[in-house]
């Protein structure tokens, strides 16, 4: 799955690390919100002098004769395998572009509890490189996951040109890290089993018109419940 002459960002280990998408190699320290966007839109290479700051686009008014419905925010619950659910908490008239971290962390955990490939859809290399290292660290050894994930306050935090932020709150309190072998709880639980962490991931818009992930990013700041 690796092509030659590109370094493997190894993934960090799974008691210590927050579970979801992987971080780069050493970890990343917390950021505030204004430098984790301008560091995402380094990363993904966009932002010329002419690009303005992504709004999201209004709907176009309803004919005179309709009345009209304000969106409304929805609760999804998502059955990943038969033993985790993600509750994931869309806002009202939410834009297409959240599914590319919403559909991430749903088909990594997929992977994880099923062995499904598909989280590496959509994925540039160096993070497809970096997921498959996460998931396979839970094969290497010998866990998998069980309870209930949610992902809620998922946002798009800018789009400039070809380049995206999108982020999300993650609370996995209701997830435990098990043993595949005896299907127990490991002792001692994670720390992102106990304290929410915002996930971002930097995404690029391909001249085939595709979002792919080309990074990830997460933060300690946030994301209360």
């Amino acid at each position: 799955m690796r092509r030659m002459g590109v370094p493997r960002v190894h993934a960090p280990v799974l008691s210590r690390s927050v579970a979801m998408l992987p971080m780069p190699a050493g970890g990343m320290a917390p950021m505030r919100g204004t430098v984790l966007v301008l560091l995402l839109l380094v990363v993904v290479g966009c932002g010329g002098h002419g690009e303005r700051p992504y709004t999201p686009k209004e709907a176009p008014s309803p004919a005179k004769s309709v009345p009209s419905v304000a969106p409304t925010a929805r609760v999804e619950t998502v059955a990943v395998g038969q033993k985790v659910q993600v509750r994931i908490e869309w806002p009202a008239d939410a834009d297409p572009l959240l599914r590319l971290v919403t559909d991430y962390y749903l088909d990594s955990r997929r992977a994880v509890v099923t062995g499904d490939d598909r989280y590496l859809r959509n994925l540039e290399f160096d993070a497809a490189d970096q997921a498959h290292a996460w998931v396979r660290e839970f094969a290497d050894q010998e866990r998998s996951l069980r309870g209930v994930a949610r992902l809620y306050n998922v946002r798009v935090q800018a789009v400039m040109g070809k380049g995206a932020q999108v982020n999300a709150c993650v609370d996995e309190s209701g997830l435990r890290l098990i043993a595949t072998r005896t299907g127990k709880a490991v002792s001692p639980q994670p720390r992102w089993t106990r304290v929410p962490y915002m996930q971002a991931v930097a995404a690029h818009r391909g001249d085939d018109g595709v979002w792919r992930i080309r990074a990830f990013v997460h933060s300690k700041e946030g994301c209360g419940r």
